[in-house]
């Protein structure tokens, strides 16, 4: 069976990269051919595959995305894929694997106060368009869901059939594993990390944190009693441009009390470390690393636009936010967590439940998908 893949940007440290990366290895296990499209990819090439670049064109990238969609679409549609999956949404696609919200929805949402003007810009309709390039009713794109809850949303704003959805349960990719020694490591990371006088140590850990709410954390520690600021440091991991984040920070008074890590594969260490993990996030389809952080017994404090959000609430395993999002709630929250005797049993609280859970067979679950779509295209091309 020979498998087209289709994402617009690979790089080594975005979430839905590793996932393509690993359904990809997934594939290649069981024998398949597979071929990648993509405008950029950054990092080290896997090996057995064939990956062809469409360099990107035009000025924006809502242009140079819709470009990429055009030049792409008749390869795929070229009849030598037995079937195509996607990661960005695109026309063409056999599968789209669902890594982000809705978008005219968040639009929507994010832009009502600048009215109906918003909706005619170029941007808005060209991601709407190739949104509903796969939603769209009379699609025959089969959609691979991360949590139960993109499907309503979907589903009421483009009225897609549900039984072109498929939910995934939750999962993590493959090397997110316990390691052994976790209390030798734990020491050697808080000290190099902490300072002499600081005791708590509060995680963030992504590649955008614009969205993963950077600015909601810094104020929160800024808003700190002065002796608990003290003695507390943010460690924020994951970022590849820090410069505005820097100046975020020394704005708000706690340059001193914020450190920024360049982005890395390994960061169980960071987990074993940290007394909090810190995900306030503006939006998040499902937030891999709040069952990463709970994998390695770390309470989480994050929102619950969080697809994982639910986990957080069902392992008694730290603190959700509510929405509509409300600054003072998050800086009680924190305040609370980190002055709560008993954040070593949410952590353990955490460990448990991740226990109970199959978080490795996302990748053999969605090979499976594509598998029983080559065989539904086979059928519908004889039937022809």
């Amino acid at each position: 069976m020979h498998v087209a893949f289709c994402i617009f940007k690979y790089f080594p440290f975005g979430g839905l990269q590793r996932d393509c990366l690993e359904i990809l290895r997934a594939c290649r296990e069981r024998g398949h051919e597979v071929t990648l499209f993509a405008m950029e990819w950054v990092g080290p090439r896997p090996s057995g595959i064939t990956i062809e670049i469409v360099p990107p064109k035009g000025v924006t990238n809502h242009g140079r995305c819709n470009l990429f969609a055009k030049s792409v679409l008749p390869c795929i549609q070229s009849g030598q894929f037995d079937v195509v999956i996607g990661f960005n949404k695109m026309p063409g696609l056999d599968l789209y694997y669902a890594g982000d919200p809705c978008y005219q929805v968040r639009t929507r949402q994010k832009y009502r106060w600048k009215g109906s003007f918003y909706w005619m810009t170029p941007r808005f309709r060209r991601y709407v368009a190739l949104e509903k390039a796969v939603f769209d009713p009379s699609s025959r794109t089969e959609i691979v869901l991360l949590s139960p809850q993109q499907q309503a949303s979907f589903a009421r704003q483009y009225g897609t059939p549900l039984d072109r959805f498929h939910v995934l349960p939750p999962g993590i990719c493959n090397d997110r594993k316990p390691i052994s020694n976790p209390e030798v490591i734990r020491d050697r990371v808080r000290k190099e990390l902490l300072r002499p006088h600081e005791e708590v140590l509060l995680l963030m850990v992504g590649s955008q944190w614009k969205t993963k709410g950077f600015d909601r954390a810094a104020c929160a520690v800024a808003l700190l009693p002065p002796h608990l600021k003290r003695t507390t440091r943010l460690v924020a991991v994951g970022e590849a441009c820090v410069k505005r984040y820097a100046r975020m920070a020394k704005g708000l008074g706690i340059h001193d009390q914020v450190s920024f890590m360049p982005p890395r594969e390994d960061v169980a260490p960071y987990f074993l470390g940290a007394d909090l993990l810190v995900h306030p996030a503006y939006t998040e389809n499902t937030g891999g690393v709040i069952l990463e952080s709970m994998l390695h017994g770390l309470p989480v404090l994050t929102t619950d636009v969080c697809g994982y959000a639910e986990h957080v609430r069902a392992a008694c395993a730290g603190l959700v936010i509510p929405s509509p999002f409300r600054q003072e709630h998050m800086n009680r929250s924190m305040l609370e967590l980190m002055q709560l005797p008993e954040r070593i049993v949410l952590g353990e609280n955490a460990r448990t439940y991740t226990q109970t859970m199959d978080l490795y067979s996302r990748p053999s679950r969605v090979a499976d998908l594509i598998e029983a779509r080559a065989v539904k295209n086979k059928h519908a091309l004889f039937a022809t």
